[in-house]
């Protein structure tokens, strides 16, 4: 635990990728990797912060890799948006167990399970404390849940779009790959869009670099690094103007 406790940030928006829920294989649900997370975002509620949540569907289906199997474009992205919900049901599940209340919103409707999604209901929830996750990715095909963060965070008033990933942030090259990758500290949007670095696809990309959101890509999986970077600490790489 860190001296310092006063949050950098009022609100935030954290981005976890379908892979993130499916733990080390990356594919079905996680039960220990979906209670690290909810350890952790627990944590950062216990600092007043106002957390919402963009889920991916990736650990269960992506609708792109449908389309290249013979599933219609559009079809395949509403089955991964039906994906996003379950993932979002899991989570809520291990939330509300680590004793953080939450809401479900959904871009498709769905009235059994998840609210719509409605702007000013959002930030009610979060006004109360509650912990808002947003599934159904924007409930259009041809959209990433990147494209989905990035305007839920414009949306809602996030003062940052938080990706977790499983890498300690951006790199010029993949550090999988190559030993001697370095990572940057701090990039401009305009660096990584010409560096092409995989930070999120180019329509999520210009929707934060047009309103000023800026993004920092960390590693979710150590241990108390969502509050780190919630207090201001030096963690992954932040992506601004």
């Amino acid at each position: 635990m860190t001296k310092q406790s006063k949050p950098k940030y009022r609100r935030i928006l954290l981005k976890l990728s379908g892979e993130a829920l499916g733990g080390e294989s990356g594919v079905g649900i996680c039960p220990e990797a979906i209670h690290d997370m909810a350890c952790q975002i627990g944590e950062v509620r216990q600092l007043g912060v106002e957390v919402v949540i963009v889920v991916g569907g990736g650990n269960i289906f992506r609708g792109l890799t449908g389309s290249e199997r013979g599933i219609e474009r559009a079809t395949g992205d509403y089955m991964g948006m039906l994906a996003t919900i379950i993932n979002a049901l899991a989570l809520q599940d291990a939330l509300e167990k680590n004793g953080v209340p939450t809401r479900v919103q959904s871009a498709i409707t769905m009235a059994q399970v998840a609210e719509p999604f409605i702007r000013r209901r959002a930030v009610r929830h979060l006004e109360k404390g509650r912990v808002v996750i947003f599934g159904g990715g924007t409930g259009n095909p041809y959209f990433s849940t990147d494209t989905a963060a990035a305007l839920r965070a414009n949306e809602i008033g996030a003062e940052v779009i938080l990706k977790a990933t499983k890498v300690d942030g951006i790199y010029d090259s993949d550090p999988k790959a190559n030993a001697k990758a370095s990572r940057f500290e701090q990039i401009s949007y305009i660096e990584a869009l010409q560096r092409q670095l995989k930070v999120m696809d180019s329509t999520a990309f210009s929707l934060c670099m047009d309103n000023k959101m800026p993004i920092i890509v960390f590693d979710l999986f150590k241990p108390h690094n969502l509050r780190r970077v919630v207090l201001g600490e030096h963690v992954g790489t932040l992506v601004t103007a």
